[in-house]
């Protein structure tokens, strides 16, 4: 087993250290060069700086640079990216499946047939939830005509909720 003195990892901690400074930009020259910081990049993108963090924990994006203070930065890129998983998600497309998309997004070597099936798929799982809703909102529409709408204690929204008929 090999023995390190003191001086030795202390000289290698500096030298990483160096290392990672040298790595890291200022946020002066960050700007100079087009980057955005985080509250930039969710205004520009319309995606929470919260979220951002978020997509970049699940590797939707890429990490971010780091300032020497150890702020994000993100390229127009990054806010393209982030603009492409905002749409998704509002058409309700599963993280996954925004995984996939963002994958193909930046393969120029894709199959656009690999795209339509994921969205396919995504429409089928949407008419299933249509029905779904639609199976509950005739239910409570015929338990809100039930009901008696007055001053009693009897209440068939309650009955039906409790158990008490199908």
């Amino acid at each position: 087993m090999p023995r390190f003195d003191i001086a030795m990892v202390l000289r290698f901690t500096l030298f990483l250290e160096m290392d990672v400074k040298a790595q890291a930009i200022q946020m002066s020259e960050a700007r100079r060069s087009g980057l955005y910081n985080i509250g930039e990049a969710a205004a520009q993108s319309r995606v929470s700086a919260r979220m951002i963090r978020h997509y970049e924990e699940l590797h939707l994006l890429k990490a971010a640079r780091r300032t020497s203070a150890g702020y994000r930065l993100y390229d127009e890129n990054d806010v393209h990216t982030l603009q492409f998983i905002r749409r998704a998600r509002d058409l309700g497309f599963s993280i996954e499946e925004i995984r996939q998309l963002v994958g193909l997004w930046h393969n120029r070597r894709r199959a656009s047939a690999d795209v339509l099936r994921i969205a396919q798929k995504h429409m089928a799982a949407l008419d299933d939830k249509i029905r779904e809703l639609r199976g509950m909102r005739r239910t409570l529409e015929k338990l809100m005509g039930a009901c008696h709408n007055n001053q009693l204690p009897d209440c068939p929204i309650l009955d039906d909720l409790a158990g008490g008929s199908d």
